[in-house]
């Protein structure tokens, strides 16, 4: 296919092109290419062209034995493609104890192969450190898994000294360990407090898991991170103000390979949702915060501060598992749904002034990529690079509303939020898979990325 007359966007630049497609790859890019017999020709003069996104804090499937999440690696990847997005990267949940990351594998593999619309990796994970599993850190490689989460919280979180063991073999191989920062004990103590004291509506779920809690795990993290020799280190959803305080001032000691990520959720809503009658819609870890962190959020969105936004999409239904918590916050699940949402709420914010185009490229396509071992294949328009391309309207001016998503969940977290721009064409390696309304793609036709090493080049700026 030919894509003519559009306005291409890279983290590191703007031009009008075009971008001629062979096969699953982009061939050449350049101005007034000339047909070819048979070649299917997309006219996107007025449209911006930007690389397909990369959302690597996904939850599809998830299963925590008595509630499961509501999209699977089908109705979860389609609604993706809906919302630009082309590839993503999957935390696996924990499996049984004491298992292998190889056992979750196998698994989360059973689950996508013949399931997922656009590509995916997984992300594995840690519920325990032994010789076994810092042996599988080296042998998963060659698997295409190249990093791994583990949490200071949750039943399966690890402790201080099995986070160094891990760090010190990560940093040996080069592998990103993602971290979920929140202080396990503190949470024990205050939400166990709340509840003694008939405090149990959702806003004491932010209550019992405040900003100091995120920073102090953060802050713990980066520290072992550098005991270990600058592990790669990759703080997920981080929340707060505070939190970016303490990993910003690990880079200025100097610690090199620590990243940030954020998610739509902390830079568009604040806690007093918590208030409303649906208040267990947003229940999430870590939870939303006071309206002031946002700023300080946004601030390091656009100086460079934070490397990714991802969605950390992880829905429950409403009316179903989030009312387990109806009486008691403490039972509602946690997580939201947003992987469809995230680009276009982003272009929003382009048109607000908040970032610019080339800056919402790196953050949701170019440095996620590159940071979980998928660049050039992924996040940029490049000769060579996988024909992975979406073309955004900028004229369609809306209001996000549950209704018009294709997300298998009974509610958006962003209902009424202003739109500026959507995508109308989506493209993963040379075909179409949404064009306007519909999906044009097929189901299982999403291929697993066997991912190299993260591109770190020694951050220590962000």
């Amino acid at each position: 296919m030919l894509i003519a007359d559009g306005l291409l966007v890279n983290e590191n630049g703007t031009r009008k092109a075009d971008v001629r497609v062979e096969g699953e790859l982009i061939h050449e890019i350049g101005d007034s290419l000339v047909p070819r017999e048979n070649e299917r020709i997309i006219n996107a003069a007025g449209k911006i062209i930007i690389p397909g996104g990369v959302d690597v804090h996904t939850h599809m499937d998830l299963d925590l034995g008595h509630i499961k999440a509501a999209d699977d690696f089908y109705t979860g990847t389609a609604a993706a493609a809906f919302g630009g997005t082309t590839t993503i990267v999957d935390h696996m949940a924990f499996g049984p104890k004491g298992c292998s990351i190889s056992h979750q594998a196998g698994a989360y593999h059973r689950l996508a192969h013949g399931n997922a619309v656009i590509d995916y990796g997984f992300h594995g994970v840690m519920g325990h450190v032994d010789d076994g599993i810092l042996d599988e850190l080296g042998t998963l490689i060659n698997e295409g898994i190249t990093s791994h989460k583990f949490y200071l919280t949750y039943d399966g979180k690890i402790s201080d000294g099995e986070i160094l063991r891990l760090m010190e073999r990560a940093s040996e191989l080069g592998v990103m360990l993602a971290a979920h920062a929140e202080n396990d004990g503190s949470i024990a103590y205050l939400r166990e407090k709340y509840r003694s004291q008939g405090k149990t509506a959702p806003i004491y779920h932010a209550r019992s898991r405040p900003p100091e809690c995120e920073a102090e795990a953060v802050s713990r993290v980066a520290w072992l991170a550098r005991m270990a020799g600058g592990a790669p280190l990759y703080i997920v959803h981080l929340s707060s103000g505070l939190a970016l305080d303490c990993a910003l001032a690990a880079r200025k000691r100097g610690q090199k390979n620590l990243f940030i990520e954020t998610c739509p959720q902390y830079l568009l809503l604040d806690e007093s949702l918590y208030c409303r009658e649906d208040g267990l819609k947003y229940i999430m870890n870590p939870p939303l915060r006071a309206a002031e962190n946002r700023n300080a959020l946004w601030e390091g969105v656009r100086n460079g501060d934070i490397d990714v936004i991802g969605t950390d999409h992880c829905p429950f239904f409403y009316a179903k598992e989030k009312q387990l918590g109806k009486g008691d916050f403490t039972n509602a699940p946690g997580g939201a749904p947003g992987v469809e949402a995230r680009i276009p709420l982003m272009l929003a914010e382009v048109s607000a002034g908040r970032l610019t185009l080339e800056r919402l490229v790196s953050l949701c396509c170019a440095s996620p990529a590159r940071l979980f071992g998928m660049y050039p294949k992924k996040g940029v328009i490049a000769a060579g690079s996988d024909a992975d391309l979406v073309l955004i309207d900028p004229t369609v001016k809306t209001k996000l509303t549950h209704s018009m998503l294709h997300e298998n969940c009974d509610y958006t977290p962003y209902e009424g939020l202003p739109l500026d721009g959507y995508p109308v064409m989506t493209i993963s390696r040379g075909e179409v898979i949404v064009e306007g309304k519909r999906f044009t793609g097929r189901k299982g036709r999403g291929r697993f990325l066997k991912r190299g090493l993260p591109d770190l080049n020694d951050n220590v700026t962000g």
